[in-house]
């Protein structure tokens, strides 16, 4: 059975976010939202201090008052976290007749997009998803993945992006030779010599391993 929902990333920088509600769920997702520099709008009638606080500071857009159907349609993402039954489904509407993402928040089938359990190290994501129908069982495994992937591959993902660009430029035309190179970087014990807390010997280790290692030759037995 074919999932629901397609796993891509999306860029929110910039993007006009409407979010209706302003409770503690409201702001889990504002604060979420605020990571990726999306342009924020948030709709309530009586929002929780913190929210209030984020208004007062222009970090974000507060309207306090109800939704006007149909303004959703104005915006590139829609989040819906009212506690008012129809104002979530008169929301859901208007944006899935402007063909606008829109998620209400637990109840999947009123969502066009939903939220994976995320796991961020500088460049490197983990995203976790059960199409909204067991978020719990994210979250568990979501704390699993943190203990795979602890804090020093935010390091090993900035070396990464460093020693793709390096291999790029030394083998250029050399596909065969880009690939050994990248595959050698994966080999390197990255853990022991991050624990050293010297950047030249990273980059010497990531130089030695651009190139291609010398091919000894053994004398053949007569």
């Amino acid at each position: 059975m074919a999932s629901k929902y397609m796993p891509i990333n999306l860029s929110l920088k910039d993007r006009k976010v409407l979010l209706i509600g302003a409770g503690n769920v409201a702001l889990r997702k504002i604060e979420t939202l605020l990571d990726y520099e999306a342009d924020i709008t948030v709709i309530a009638l009586q929002p929780i201090d913190r929210i209030d606080y984020y208004g007062s500071k222009d970090i974000i857009k507060l309207e306090k008052r109800a939704y006007q159907s149909p303004e959703a349609t104005g915006y590139g993402l829609v989040i819906s976290a009212s506690d008012n039954k129809l104002v979530n489904s008169q929301v859901y509407e208007d944006c899935v007749k402007a063909n606008v993402l829109v998620n209400v928040v637990d109840n999947p089938k009123l969502c066009t997009f939903t939220f994976p359990a995320t796991l961020r190290r500088e460049s490197l994501s983990l995203a976790i998803s059960t199409d909204g129908h067991a978020p719990f069982l994210s979250a568990h495994l979501r704390q699993i993945l943190d203990s795979i992937f602890p804090k020093h591959w935010e390091k090993i993902a900035l070396l990464a992006a460093d020693y793709r660009k390096m291999a790029q430029k030394r083998w250029k035309s050399d596909l065969e030779q880009r690939t050994s190179a990248l595959d050698r970087f994966l080999a390197a014990d990255w853990k022991e010599l991050i624990k050293e807390k010297d950047d030249s010997l990273l980059q010497r280790e990531m130089e030695r391993l651009l190139e291609e290692p010398e091919v000894t030759t053994e004398s053949k037995p007569e």
